[in-house]
């Protein structure tokens, strides 16, 4: 459960959590393999929630597999120190950009928004080439999580303009109704995600 003195609620009464503790997974095959690799990805989306006072608690490296995918996921969502989960990479169009397919079957509930949204500000930046992106979002087992292309510029336009202004909020809707329960945190056996 999250910790009371992290939820609370804004001007409009609505409930929030922050600061939000992120977890990231970058997926990249290429890096995967790497001893130290880098993760300008990665970077940039730490770098934009940590300017907002929230906590980066865990990121993660995966190769464009499928099952790699959703297995990283999977087990963050249940972490009682993570609110949202954000993955970077994988989201074209080619045969190994898998990370919206691997990532969308977990989802309780879709945010379609967020990708209409993402799309329409890409557009200013990218032309045409915007309706390439298959950036998605969606709550899996009461977590805000999205799936982010790997590109610098596409990681901070999404985080600045769209999810760091609006996670607080989703993370507190999305366990709204876990407060005043004694419902325990979810474990990786109780979401099965089917």
């Amino acid at each position: 459960m999250t910790d009371p003195d992290r939820r609370t609620t804004d001007d409009h009464g609505h409930d929030v959590i922050d600061p939000l503790y992120v977890a990231i997974v970058t997926v990249s095959t290429s890096r995967a393999g790497d001893e130290d690799p880098d993760d300008p990805g990665g970077d940039t989306i730490q770098a934009c929630f940590e300017s907002e006072g929230h906590e980066v608690r865990r990121r993660e490296l995966v190769r464009d597999d499928y099952a790699a995918i959703r297995t990283a996921v999977r087990s963050l969502v249940v972490q009682p120190d993570v609110d949202v989960v954000v993955t970077t990479g994988g989201t074209g169009v080619t045969a190994d950009d898998v990370s919206p397919d691997a990532v969308s079957a977990l989802f309780e509930r879709e945010l379609p928004g967020f990708g209409e949204l993402f799309r329409s500000l890409s557009w200013d930046e990218v032309g045409t080439r915007a309706m390439a992106s298959r950036a998605t979002a969606g709550i899996t087992a009461d977590t805000p999580v999205f799936c982010l292309p790997g590109s610098t510029n596409a990681c901070r336009t999404a985080c600045e303009q769209l999810i760091v202004p609006e996670a607080p909020h989703l993370a507190g809707l999305a366990t709204k109704h876990r407060v005043g329960t004694n419902t325990q945190t979810q474990t990786l056996a109780d979401f099965d995600g089917e």
